[in-house]
């Protein structure tokens, strides 16, 4: 990491220092609440193609930045292209979402899967777009490289899609945790890979997204989804961290005891039971409700300050989810600049 990104707002920020200000950001905020954004997707009916665009990528990344002045950026790409790397494809259906023609269903499955280094050089298309995303941002703001996290992957690939219930995901945990363990291990060898390439990219930070956390057993995100955390966290000693893993807040006191920096918080938790369960030693990212962005200026304001407030430093601000795609452009904006006028 260079020495320009090191002192920027974001990363001090990450890595527990005290800024003047807290540094701002949003899960999604390379999408559709951009009207720049709606016009560049025009281009590409295909979703899957859009990412596999680089400079289209790029284009997406930096949109948020020029616009709502956020203080880091987020590669645009997508949790799923890991299963794809790793031999299991999928189609991303419009307004419903991802779809696996072919799922995982026992351990032959799992046997033909590639993994590791030879899996992530089929992402290829992801490193060329972060490396054209940093040299436009020519220093403006750190870039944020991300992954889906273990179990959220398998989760999809065993299921097929998105579920009500995630109960053939599950069912693997209880039935055949020997198979449920190999396919972790695989993802979590390919994750490794692929975010290393990341990083000699330009990523200056690195996010996991367990989007599917809340889904688990207390005891069975202990067993099938902290070991598989730490290892991708100790992977990468040189950037920072954050774990954001929707719904498990009674993981917390788990979670703070792997080697990321940075805890992100789902609106349902709060910064005090956080910092009960975790103690001081990770910065906390999160965690406004996405519909506060609904309400009026002033009052998305008030309710922003008094999440700052809540907080009491030691804060990376950001919803508590991805913001919605209906969510008014203005509601954003209130949002980011009542936190980057704020004075600590």
């Amino acid at each position: 990491m260079s020495e320009l990104m090191s002192q920027s707002l974001f990363i001090r920020a990450a890595n527990g220092e005290k800024t003047e200000r807290p540094p701002v950001w949003l899960m999604r905020q390379a999408g559709r609440i951009l009207p720049q954004y709606r016009a560049l997707r025009q281009k590409f009916p295909d979703f899957k193609a859009f990412v596999k665009t680089p400079a289209a990528a790029a284009e997406a990344t930096i949109q948020p930045v020029d616009e709502l002045k956020v203080d880091a950026a987020i590669i645009f790409s997508d949790i799923l292209v890991i299963p794809e790397a790793m031999g299991l494809d999928y189609e991303m259906i419009e307004a419903k979402g991802p779809r696996f023609p072919k799922t995982i269903q026992n351990q032959e499955d799992i046997n033909i899967l590639r993994s590791g280094t030879e899996a992530a050089a089929n992402l290829e298309y992801v490193y060329q777009a972060l490396r054209l995303t940093k040299q436009e941002l020519n220093g403006r703001v750190p870039l944020i490289g991300f992954a889906g996290a273990p179990w959220t992957i398998l989760a999809y690939m065993v299921e097929g899609g998105g579920s009500k219930t995630f109960s053939k995901a599950r069912k693997m945990l209880y039935a055949e945790p020997l198979q449920a363990h190999a396919l972790l291990q695989k993802i979590t060898d390919t994750t490794i890979a692929y975010l290393k390439q990341q990083v000699a990219a330009g990523a200056d930070l690195i996010q996991l997204f367990d989007s599917w956390a809340g889904e688990l057993a207390p005891a069975h995100y202990q067993t099938f989804a902290i070991p598989y955390l730490q290892q991708i966290c100790d992977a990468l000693p040189e950037v920072p961290k954050t774990i954001f893993a929707k719904g498990a807040w009674f993981s917390l006191e788990a979670l703070g005891q792997t080697s990321c920096q940075v805890i992100g918080l789902d609106w349902n938790t709060s910064p005090m039971f956080a910092r009960e369960k975790m103690g001081g030693s990770k910065v906390l990212q999160g965690n406004l409700d996405p519909c506060t962005l609904y309400a009026d200026a002033h009052t998305i304001r008030q309710e922003t300050l008094k999440m700052i407030q809540d907080f009491d430093g030691k804060h990376i601000v950001n919803l508590g989810h991805g913001v919605y795609p209906d969510t008014p452009l203005d509601g954003v904006k209130a949002f980011v600049d009542t936190v980057r006028s704020y004075e600590s």
